[in-house]
């Protein structure tokens, strides 16, 4: 099960992750996405919140997100944290939008 919230910046994703670690969520479980890849390690190291790796895609399909555009990417990624395709479809619609998209998720890995 995971909750995902559409946010307009930093600051907001912060507000969220620490609403989220309140409530019994753990960094490890909470990640950000934003369509520019600096921007998304900027926010991942500013909120302590988990990258997403080999643990959560696998090796296959982290490697090939190596060769994929960073919208095919991003989408692949989500879908690694359970989202439908339709639903990562929507969520990287927002991203081309600036905006970030937050999903946490309360499943222990």
């Amino acid at each position: 099960m995971y909750q995902v919230h559409v946010l307009e910046n930093g600051i907001q994703a912060k507000e969220k992750v620490d609403s989220l670690l309140t409530s019994g969520y753990t960094k490890e479980n909470i990640y950000l996405f934003a369509h520019d890849k600096d921007r998304s390690e900027h926010l991942t190291e500013n909120t302590g919140t988990e990258g997403i790796g080999m643990k959560e895609q696998g090796f296959l399909d982290s490697v090939g997100n190596m060769f994929k555009a960073r919208g095919d990417e991003l989408r692949s990624r989500m879908g690694s944290l359970g989202l439908t395709k339709t639903e990562a479809d929507q969520y990287e619609k927002d991203l081309d939008l600036g905006k970030v998209v937050l999903v946490a998720s309360n499943e222990v890995k």
